[in-house]
């Protein structure tokens, strides 16, 4: 598989909520998950909270898609049914034998520190 096909594969399993699909095309070894709110390195412990997060997920609108050989930039809008409204999102992916290793998710946390208990 290539990058863009490892990386859209994470991408859209995790918003289908098909963890074992999305850990499937992540490293077991050396993995590392950076977002304003957890750091891991358990390649299914740093989607611990995503079903919670599904139920407030309405759409997910893709805006940008960077591919290079090892790497790949998503830039996307998560429309959420809370306050926080439309979630502006950048995703960085670094691929490591042809698995996902290192995830860096960045967004704006402030409208999302009120509900973080909630969704968890």
């Amino acid at each position: 598989m290539n990058t863009r096909e490892i990386v859209r594969g994470y991408h859209d399993a995790r918003y289908r909520g098909d963890l074992a699909g999305a850990v499937a095309l992540v490293s077991e070894e050396s993995f590392s998950f950076r977002s304003p709110f957890i750091a891991s390195t358990d390649p299914a412990g740093h989607l611990a909270g995503l079903e919670g997060f599904l139920r407030v997920v309405t759409e997910v609108e893709m805006i940008s898609e960077l591919y290079g050989e090892s790497e790949a930039t998503l830039v996307y809008d998560v429309h959420t049914a809370t306050p926080a409204g439309v979630q502006r999102t950048a995703e960085h992916f670094r691929l490591r034998d042809g698995k996902i290793g290192t995830i860096m998710l960045i967004f704006d946390s402030a409208p999302w520190q009120p509900m973080a208990a909630a969704i968890r």
